[in-house]
Formats: structure tokens, sequence, C-alpha cells
């Protein structure tokens, strides 16, 4: 332990010979790890699943489940399939090390395991994992938590998939004013503080958010994860928002700083949804008639002063509990038909 980089991770060793297990664990927690056992394979893919490991040494040859058993179970959860296992077995033939490595083994080890051979690939194995968990960090930090489980678990490509979902967009009145007459830090400041509350609202019901246009956003309900009740948690995320909002605008005016209003724009139906962009640089996304339509829905929210307007598709996916006004139809730019257009009391 010479290295001052070096954290003790949670190892799980699977063996179901005694002295390998005690033998393995011995030169792990020497090395300053910290080690729990199991003796067979279904054991060890329980205390796998159950627990918070940052690695596996996995014996190949076991009772009840063997290593190739517990292995592919791993690499199909998603929840599991980030944590490196290292493979080890008394076996030398190549076809039992091709097998691990196509079913998904960060590496393999032949026994008796040589100490020194142990640490370096123990090591190795942490150090990919710790890359992979900040780039997993970083990618949330610009998408949903949603979108990057997504992608861990069906892998990246461009496209999209028809799908039925709720679209929420979210825009500042008269912010265009507001930021000539303030400083560019101070107008940062601000919308980064009113961007954690509304994300926050949206999250909590559901939803992500896409994208984030200057002062507006387009967030979506049941996508990529679908749920029945999209329509419902996109009006509960918009009303929290609102609620959000007043407090928000508490905040700025003892502050004697200008408070906001926004107006919010809902519609539900079918859309396409996926990755847009190139190979090297792509969003997730929906596109189609039902997003131009919260859009354009938003926008009459400025024309009648109402802070949140939805369309009939939303108001039939809503429960008796809300107090919802009809406020007629009404026909958008681009749109041949009326559309029936719904308020929040």
């Amino acid at each position: 332990m010479d290295n001052p980089n070096f954290k003790p991770a949670r190892l799980l060793v699977v063996d179901d010979n005694k002295v390998n297990r005690l033998a393995l664990s011995r030169s792990l927690q020497l090395q300053g790890h910290f080690v729990e056992t199991a003796a067979d394979g279904k054991e060890g893919l329980e205390k796998f699943s159950a627990g918070n490991f940052d690695l596996m040494l996995l014996d190949i040859e076991m009772p009840r489940m063997n290593g190739f058993e517990v292995l592919e179970a791993c690499i199909n959860d998603v929840n599991l399939k980030q944590i490196p296992i290292i493979m080890t077995s008394a076996m030398e033939e190549l076809d039992a090390v091709v097998k691990c490595v196509e079913l998904g083994a960060e590496d393999y080890l032949t026994k008796p395991v040589n100490p020194i051979l142990l640490r370096a690939r123990v090591n190795a194995s942490l150090e990919k994992k710790r890359l992979r968990d900040e780039q997993r960090r970083l990618f949330k930090m610009f998408t949903s938590e949603e979108v990057a489980e997504e992608l861990s678990r069906v892998g990246f490509s461009l496209g999209g998939q028809t799908v039925v979902a709720s679209v929420l967009v979210a825009d500042i009145r008269s912010f265009t004013t507001l930021a000539e007459s303030q400083d560019p830090s101070e107008i940062i400041s601000l919308l980064n503080r009113y961007f954690s509350m509304m994300f926050e609202s949206i999250t909590q019901n559901g939803g992500i958010v896409n994208q984030i246009l200057g002062d507006g956003l387009l967030a979506m309900f049941g996508a990529p994860i679908f749920f029945e009740d999209h329509r419902e948690k996109a009006v509960q995320a918009a009303l929290q928002m609102l609620r959000q909002l007043d407090v928000f605008n508490a905040q700025q005016q003892a502050e004697n700083k200008t408070p906001l209003q926004i107006g919010i724009g809902i519609a539900s139906g079918k859309m396409v949804a996926g990755y847009t962009g190139t190979q090297e640089r792509a969003i997730y996304t929906c596109i189609g008639d039902t997003v131009n339509l919260a859009s354009r829905i938003e926008e009459y929210t400025k024309e009648i002063r109402r802070p949140l307007l939805f369309d009939e598709n939303t108001r039939r996916g809503l429960p008796d509990k809300f107090s919802v006004e009809d406020l007629g139809r009404v026909i958008f730019k681009g749109k041949s038909q009326a559309i029936n257009i719904f308020a929040a009391k």
C-alpha cells in the first residue's frame, strides 16, 4: 500500500474451495481491501446483488450455480453489469478463457493465483471501474438518470422509436428585457437557481429534462421509461413548478430583485423519441406533432395570461382530484383543426 492514491475497495470472493477462499481473501486484505466471501455460485450471486461491491473474484467450477451462470446473470442485470468480475479457475483450457471473455468478464486468473499478478489485475479492474463511474457521473450532469441507465442497458445508437408520452414546455416571460437590464453574471446565477428548482419538480414526478434553450426547457414524461400516468405526472410537475416559482419570487422580492413569470404548455400523444445528432455528439430528444403542439400551447399562455395550459389528450389522463377549466377550442399556427385547451385552476 505504498501508493498514496490507493483507495480500499469492497471485494467479493466466490469459491467453493475453503482453502482458495481464505488464501484469496487474505491476500486481498493485506492489500488493504475489504473482503467478503461466498461458498458457491448461488450464495455469491445473492450477496453480489444485495451488496455494494466494487469487484468480484469468481470461481468457475462450483455447485448450485457455476461461474459461467453467475457471470451471465450479472451481465444481464443493469445494476450489476458495470461492476468488474475477474474469473478464477484451475482450468487452463483456451475455450474456458474465451467463454468468460465472451460473456463479459473483466479479466481471468489461473489458480493458484500469484499475489503480485492478483494485485495488478485487481488494481487495473478497479481503475477501469472508477473511470466508468466518473464517466457515468459526468454524463448524468448533462442528461437524466433514466437516459443514462437506458444507455447502460441497451447501448447507444442514433435513431428513435414511436412512443406515447407527455411533453412539457416552459419558458420565462419577457426574459430578453430582463437580461438587457442586468449583468450577464447575475443572469447566469438567476438561471441556475431557477433551473435547479424547475428540474427538481420535473424529476420528482418522473420526468426528464432533455432540452434547455436559453431560458426555456423541454421535458418528457413516459420516455425512455414508459409509465401509464405520464399525463397526470406532467401536470403535477407543472403545478409544483409554479409553487416553487412562488417561493423563488418571494426570495427575489426580499432581495429587491425582479420576480419571474413563466408559461407552461403540455401536450400528450404519439411522438418519436431517441438519439439525434452524430456518433460523436448526440442528445436524447423527441420530435413530432405533439412536441410542436406543446410549444404552441406554451406560447398561447402569453396571449391569455395563464401560467399553465394543456390539451384535451392530457386532460383525459387526469383524475377527478384536479380542478380544470375548459377554455374552448383554439386553432394554432400550422394546425388545420382546432384544439380544445384546458387550464388548471
